[in-house]
């Protein structure tokens, strides 16, 4: 079947199609959600209510957009709605709290492989690894990121500023 067959299929509740999106998209989505919470067991469990999700509400998807984007929005907002439940965002602070950032030379980030780079996104603090994961892989900005996390806009751009300066000294020190 092709997508759009597999779509209208599973808006029928047709089991095979269900299935068949599943098997589809289910490393996708799982590599999504490995990404916001770093543990294969509790990523597992988010994929499978991802799915529960996508496949109850299959009906409000118009056809306008990416429906692979529009399955990957569920997935970040099923991660994020797990994070938020077990607050582990608490610990986020505030830029003007913090000590002085500096800029690192990311050049050695070339000798990566993209697997390798997202090893090392997965090793960030859970505050951290959520606001890089939202603004540099899924495009949300620091404003959207305030909101779904019920952080302000300062905190995320800390978050994702620290995140980066992390990722380039482990990328330095793995290839010295």
């Amino acid at each position: 079947m092709d997508e759009q067959q597999l779509i209208a299929g599973c808006k029928s509740k047709n089991r095979l199609a269900q299935r068949e999106l599943y098997e589809k998209y289910a490393r996708r989505m799982l590599a999504v959600c490995l990404r916001y919470v770093n543990d294969m067991e509790t990523a597992r469990d988010l994929l499978q209510d991802g799915f529960v999700r996508v496949f109850m509400n299959i009906h409000s998807y118009t056809g306008t957009g990416s429906f692979e984007g529009w399955l990957r929005k569920i997935f970040v907002n099923g991660a994020l709605e797990y994070l938020r439940k077990s607050d582990v965002l608490r610990e986020s602070t505030d830029l003007d709290s913090s000590a002085d950032l500096v800029q690192s030379d990311s050049s050695a980030i070339e000798h990566l492989s993209a697997a390798e780079l997202m090893k090392l996104i997965q090793e960030l603090p859970v505050g951290f690894r959520t606001v890089f994961n939202m603004f540099a892989i899924e495009g949300y900005s620091h404003k959207e990121i305030s909101e779904a996390l019920g952080i302000t806009e300062s905190t995320s751009r800390s978050q994702f500023t620290r995140a980066r300066q992390l990722l380039q000294k482990r990328i330095k020190e793995l290839y010295k």
